[in-house]
């Protein structure tokens, strides 16, 4: 401790005390400058897609057997289609999904495609758009690695329709290396209509004041269920 406030030992006192046990493994990591990408978004898309795409490329290697697997992410979407229902049923009943049936075909063509048959990838696994920051209207940090798991690539390729603006995705996936097959590519829009649905709720629990509420999650969520809506009609 005296080192890491830069006092010299003789001025904190002859006995020291050890630091208390801590129940989970933590790391210090250096401040990374920015505004979460929730409060403000990316505006310049072409530079936020070869970011994003970068980092993906960079991120994504072949994990050892022993790594972890993701809590509730990163799975065959099969597994994930209660989860779905039920929050397409909460946001349409509350007024926020315009049309859930076009959110209901991106999901079945997604959950359709060909399960990841390659080997599991160091994924992030949670980005949504709190996760990510932004500079000048792109792309320049991205946080909160306390999900670090295996899986399927495309979980978290769904981030290029939640952060990036109108066009952008395509830019993304095509600097993307390798670039993704089909099957992964309507994985991702799957994943990202599942974080968009998760984003609405949670915003509209912000917007009423409830407890664990993020009014900046509703904004982006809805951007993204439109996007991916118009990919229905390509």
């Amino acid at each position: 401790m005296a080192q890491r406030h830069g006092l010299p030992p003789r001025l904190l006192g002859k006995r020291r005390q050890a630091s208390p046990p801590r129940p989970r493994p933590w790391i210090v990591t250096t401040w990374v400058p920015g505004e979460p990408a929730d409060r403000v978004p990316v505006t310049r898309g072409a530079e936020a897609a070869d970011a994003l795409a970068a980092f993906l490329t960079a991120l994504h290697r072949p994990a050892p057997d022993q790594a972890p697997a993701g809590r509730g992410r990163g799975g065959p979407l099969a597994g994930y289609a209660e989860s779905f229902a039920q929050q397409l049923a909460s946001a349409t009943d509350m007024g926020l999904i315009p049309a859930p049936d076009a959110v209901r075909a991106v999901w079945e063509d997604a959950a359709a495609a060909p399960d990841w048959a390659g080997p599991a990838l160091w994924l992030h696994g949670d980005l949504h758009p709190a996760n990510v920051l932004t500079a000048d209207g792109t792309i320049c940090g991205v946080i909160d690695f306390g999900d670090l798991f295996a899986g399927d690539p495309a979980c978290d390729l769904a981030a290029a329709w939640t952060l990036l603006p109108d066009g952008a995705a395509d830019r993304c996936y095509a600097a993307y290396q390798p670039v993704p097959d089909a099957a992964t590519l309507r994985r991702a829009r799957g994943w990202a209509v599942l974080r968009a649905l998760s984003g609405l709720l949670i915003g509209e629990a912000g917007v009423r004041g409830r407890r664990g509420g993020k009014a900046t999650w509703g904004p982006p969520a809805h951007a993204a269920l439109r996007r991916l809506i118009a990919t229905t009609h390509r």
